[in-house]
């Protein structure tokens, strides 16, 4: 067999459902399994797999033992020459393992691989490539510096910035969103460690790869939409869970760095008083007008009466999504992209070419009866029953 690709499943039933029709469309043309593991969710994430994927093996266990166990688990199970670590709020193209197979075959000295991650919204997600996190390299991501100073070596590591997001090339750290490796160098690593902290055991995994001289590649020439679940908002929060993660990593492989935390207080400080006089977020505001891309105007007529608002339809032109006159006036939209009509290739696409424009995105996925998406990388999205 070929590959193993292992979701890890915790409460997030339909961005799970999503996730496994991308990957069934992914691996028809390998010889290929899909396993799915469930840390005790208390959703129907389970009753889902079984009655949509009855074929697709589900691990069940019986309380939340954490990503580093719960992936542990479903690893000695695989059969695959390659494992794919995945989150289950992703989605992939129709190529995406071929390429990234194809890639690994061609290296020799192969540690860990990662992909171009971008968010709902088609933004890049710059941890899609990481440095070694010592202490100088996280005070430049605690107070930004690598914002301010992309280019220089001295502040640039973090999300290793010497680099392109399209130029693929080797990288330290990547990150447990989606990971890829041979099952042996899985194993002979004995896996994810299972006292890791929370948000550690990428970077974990990632460095040890390192010391057995095996080479971190990113590769740019497939891309995956990650609709991160845990928010990335910089607040006192975040700074102390990044501190207390790093500090793990560093007392397993370094030594413990007062510098460090000493600067990791101080970024928790000054973000809490940021948070302070940055008020209350913004409500949503829900879209005038939906503009559904499908061949289908039963669905557009279905959303229409979901939605309780205008809801257009239109189709591709010479492999090009065209929005009439009528479509570009229009303030505060939301387009909806069926993928019974669209490959998740073209959706993943549309997402990247379509970044930063002034309509938000959703998937109707292959014959379900929901929406999905997320306008931002800061929340864990939204879900519209049919």
């Amino acid at each position: 067999m070929q590959v193993s690709v292992i979701i890890l499943n915790y409460n997030v039933r339909y961005f799970l459902e999503l996730c496994v029709l991308s990957v069934e469309k992914a691996i028809q043309n390998l010889n290929a399994e899909i396993i799915v593991i469930d840390n005790n969710s208390s959703d129907d994430s389970c009753e889902m797999m079984k009655q949509r994927f009855p074929n697709i093996k589900l691990i069940e266990n019986k309380e939340n033992s954490g990503f580093p166990k719960g992936n542990n688990i479903a690893v000695k199970e695989a059969k695959g020459e390659y494992i794919c670590i995945l989150n289950p709020d992703t989605v992939v193209a129709e190529d995406t393992f071929e390429k990234i197979l194809a890639f690994a075959k061609s290296k020799t000295d192969l540690g860990i691989i990662g992909c171009k991650l971008i968010d709902g919204t088609g933004n890049f997600l710059p941890e899609s490539k990481r440095g070694i996190p010592t202490p100088w390299v996280a005070f430049t991501k605690i107070f930004g510096l690598y914002k301010l100073f992309p280019k220089s070596v001295l502040f640039n590591k973090y999300y290793a910035q010497h680099l392109d997001q399209n130029q693929t090339g080797k990288v330290d750290i990547l990150v447990g969103a989606f990971m890829v490796m041979k099952r042996e160098l899985y194993n002979h690593l004995e896996g994810f460690d299972e006292n890791c902290f929370m948000y550690a055991d990428d970077i974990d995994l990632s460095y040890r790869a390192l010391l057995l001289h095996k080479q971190n590649y990113y590769f740019h020439e497939t891309t995956v939409i990650h609709y991160k679940g845990e928010s990335t908002v910089k607040d006192a929060t975040y700074m102390n869970h990044f501190r207390d993660f790093l500090n793990f990593f560093y007392k397993k492989h370094f030594k413990q760095s007062l510098f460090f935390n000493l600067m990791a207080r101080l970024g928790a400080f000054y973000f809490s008083i940021v948070k302070l006089f940055q008020g209350k977020p913004k409500a949503k505001i829900p879209p005038n007008q939906y503009i559904l891309i499908s061949d289908n105007e039963n669905i557009r007529e279905r959303l229409e009466a979901k939605l309780q608002k205008n809801t257009a339809r239109t189709i591709l032109e010479n492999g090009k999504i065209v929005f009439s006159q009528t479509f570009s006036k229009q303030k505060n939209r939301e387009v909806i992209l069926d993928t019974n009509y669209l490959s998740f290739k073209d959706v993943i696409s549309f997402f990247e070419k379509n970044k930063n424009k002034s309509f938000t995105l959703k998937l109707l996925p292959i014959q379900s009866n929901f929406i999905i998406g997320s306008n931002s990388s800061n929340d864990r999205g939204e879900v519209i029953n049919l």
